[in-house]
């Protein structure tokens, strides 16, 4: 024979499993919910990243812009060097000093020097093309010191 308190006890004790159970399962389809709209997120911020954001972020990328204008510095670095007798570093010291003093990449001014060459005007750096000297023998450039 069970007392009317037991039995109250458990009435009550059933119920508050219940009321837990019902927030529980809320609780599931709010985080269910909530996984849905995070997932759609995502997508949606995958999808909106264009080819070249993409590759922007790629190592990979970045090594390949690197090859491609690598042919592009070497043959600036090699034009400097006819025009100045200097060696290879500090050819590309020069390019590197001029990128850095009209804020452009070398690789851009690389691809200006080498134009400019191919046009015939290859006094980039105090020789011969500059200042009007065509026709004239090239004269050789002053010798390079570095400043003190």
């Amino acid at each position: 024979m069970t007392e009317p308190a037991d039995d109250d006890r458990a009435d009550a004790l059933s119920q508050r499993v219940l009321r837990v159970q019902t927030q529980l399962e809320e609780s599931m389809r709010h985080l269910t919910d909530s996984m849905a709209r995070l997932q759609a997120s995502r997508q949606a911020i995958r999808a909106s990243r264009s080819d070249r954001e993409k590759l922007h972020d790629s190592a990979y990328a970045r090594l390949e812009a690197r090859l491609a204008s690598m042919p592009a510095i070497e043959q600036a670095k090699g034009i400097v060097m006819a025009q100045t007798g200097c060696g290879p570093e500090e050819a590309f010291g020069l390019l590197r000093k001029a990128s850095q003093r009209g804020n452009i990449p070398v690789r851009e001014l690389a691809l200006a020097v080498v134009a400019r060459a191919q046009e015939g005007d290859p006094g980039l750096f105090g020789g011969p093309g500059r200042g009007g000297e065509t026709g004239s023998a090239p004269a050789s450039p002053p010798p390079l010191r570095p400043r003190t």
